[in-house]
């Protein structure tokens, strides 16, 4: 009897070790967001009007921004600032969950999964700045050019907080489409032959996705959906130098 209890005992012990562990990863994640978070709010302001900017360029003149609600001038810079904490804290909060996973690796799956997280955030990050820097001004100056005589556009700036951050996180998901097909590769779901015969479906696919994550207009379409092919292409690329399906083999 004693014997099974200290057996029960064994087998328990771990799980509460890895639940500790993974309470104080989040604690030290939520940390970081939020030590981050508190100077980006003391520029808040500063901040959104550098985030609309791309907007702001192509509204005409006597033209402005907008706040429709009451609290929007304050919720609207908190939620900016809450949102820039989060994304600025990315790389830590990945360094946590890579500590908390590395252990349970065998040595070569942790040669390749650390490079795909590094280069998981860079182009994550990238993706955002392929939206800001080079999709907004274009999206934004074909729908000012749109705008009907006798119309004002004056956007309100919780909603262009919204659109912005849709549009963003969907760039940066899709930078992340080499990393996809690298890992499909690894885990064996498919190789490199299958990829190049699925290209056609692919290529639609990736401006069906851009259809349905941007607004309805052709360039915002294209800005996203040509991105997303040429990654994909650039993901087959690099696969050639991964062995396919030795992912959970030593």
């Amino acid at each position: 009897m004693s014997a099974k209890k200290n057996l029960n005992e064994d087998e328990g012990q771990p799980l509460i070790e890895h639940l500790i562990e993974l309470r104080n990863r989040i604690l030290r994640c939520l940390g970081a967001v939020v030590i981050i978070f508190l100077p980006l709010f003391y520029f808040a302001n500063e901040i959104y009007a550098y985030i609309s900017e791309p907007l702001r360029a192509f509204l005409p003149e006597g033209a402005s921004m907008i706040a429709t609600e009451v609290a929007s001038p304050f919720i609207t810079p908190f939620k900016l600032s809450l949102f820039m904490a989060l994304f600025c804290a990315m790389p830590y909060i990945l360094h946590q969950i890579w500590r908390f996973i590395a252990p349970g690796l065998y040595a070569n799956e942790k040669q390749i999964a650390f490079p795909m997280l590094i280069s998981s955030v860079l182009l994550f990050y990238a993706g955002i700045a392929f939206a800001f820097y080079v999709a907004f001004p274009l999206m934004f100056g074909f729908f000012t050019s749109v705008v009907p005589d006798g119309v004002v556009m004056m956007t309100d700036i919780n909603r262009y907080l919204d659109f912005v951050l849709k549009l963003c996180f969907a760039f940066g998901v899709a930078f992340e489409i080499p990393i996809a097909t690298m890992l499909l590769i690894w885990t064996g779901a498919t190789d490199v032959k299958s990829l190049r015969r699925k290209r056609p479906f692919v290529i639609v696919g990736c401006f069906v996705v851009g259809m349905l994550l941007t607004p309805p207009d052709v360039i915002s379409q294209i800005l996203l959906a040509v991105p997303m092919w040429v990654l994909f292409e650039l993901g087959i690329i690099f696969s050639r130098f991964m062995k396919p399906g030795t992912l959970g083999s030593e």
